[in-house]
């Protein structure tokens, strides 16, 4: 799953606080990423090749290279907002929530972490998990597959219960 809970120990306290943090899935990876382009070209080169010397060739050229390119271009950026991540730090006094997008600053969400409610609704997406201490309600993992945020919902109702 593209989340990962990370428990410290108690410590003199008692006190026990989970961090978890959410990151998209990336189904190709980077060696994948050479081979698609690498195929893709190939592939494309094939009419290509048939109109050599003739003037469709020149006619046919700019359109390979450019579904090339934009095919390049979307994979990139698909990488680029790969980068998204959020994190949760959760423990008995507080909850800090942190989301980081490229190209935004961080966004930060803190609460009492007696008052919070993680809820599975009707939304936007399957299975919209929010969390909400009462005032203020925000989206958790919006990346994340229902299947996915089923199971994150479950886990944080358990760990808030072992808190309180």
């Amino acid at each position: 799953m593209p989340y990962e809970w990370n428990d410290t120990a108690p410590d003199h306290t008692g006190a026990v606080s989970y961090r978890l943090r959410l990151w998209p899935y990336q189904s190709l990876p980077r060696k994948g990423f050479v081979w698609f382009i690498g195929l893709t070209a190939g592939f494309m080169a094939l009419p290509v090749v048939a109109m050599l010397g003739t003037s469709v060739l020149w006619g046919l050229l700019p359109f390979v290279l450019l579904v090339i390119g934009g095919v390049w271009y979307a994979i990139q950026h698909s990488y680029r907002r790969g980068t998204t991540f959020e994190e949760l730090t959760l423990d008995r006094d507080r909850v800090l929530i942190l989301r980081h997008d490229p190209g935004r600053p961080m966004r930060e969400w803190s609460t009492n972490s007696y008052w919070l409610r993680p809820a599975l609704r009707k939304g936007p997406v399957e299975s919209y998990l929010t969390l909400t201490d009462g005032n203020r309600e925000i989206e958790l993992g919006v990346f994340l597959t229902p299947e996915e945020r089923r199971a994150l919902h479950d886990d944080l109702v358990r760990r808030l219960a072992s808190l309180r």
